[in-house]
């Protein structure tokens, strides 16, 4: 399916290729090496409630905490079951595609999207790398039915 912006295509990946993503981010985020770039301030904000951003968000979710380290917790308990979608940024289309979560803090969803790429930039010192580019309030509700790996019990 393709997003009106029509610089995405939005798809859902397999249970099994979803916990080897995950696999992937965990093994990032334990390497010691992993950069994580957080988008606190995106283009995209521009003229959107603050409730609906990425600095608002954490800052009401973790006012004591520095960002970078909250968000490394929070993406270390990501679950195949708060999957929701895969999209891939036609935009950069040699990048790896972005995952779509969501999570509920304090009763409100929390929209989670994020790009692993894993590498070895040497001289950089960098060995992998995360891209958190959504980290806000969900703007629209969610329900079981948007969560295709969710037990629906």
């Amino acid at each position: 399916m393709k997003n009106k912006r029509s610089r995405e295509q939005k798809y859902i990946e397999s249970k099994d290729e979803i916990g080897t993503f995950l696999d992937n981010l965990f093994y990032a985020l334990d390497s010691g090496n992993a950069k994580i770039e957080l988008i606190q301030d995106r283009a995209a904000d521009k003229g959107r409630a603050d409730k609906y951003t990425n600095r608002y968000t954490l800052l009401c979710l973790f006012p004591d905490k520095d960002p970078v380290e909250a968000i490394h917790q929070e993406l270390d308990a990501l679950s195949v079951d708060e999957y929701i979608e895969t999209v891939k940024d036609i935009k950069y289309e040699k990048r790896s595609p972005l995952r779509v979560f969501c999570k509920k803090y304090n009763g409100e969803n929390v929209y989670i999207k994020i790009r692993v790429e894993l590498l070895n930039m040497l001289s950089s010192g960098i060995d992998n790398y995360i891209l958190v580019l959504s980290f806000h309030y969900a703007e629209k509700s969610f329900s079981d039915d948007d969560f295709p790996y969710r037990d629906k019990r």
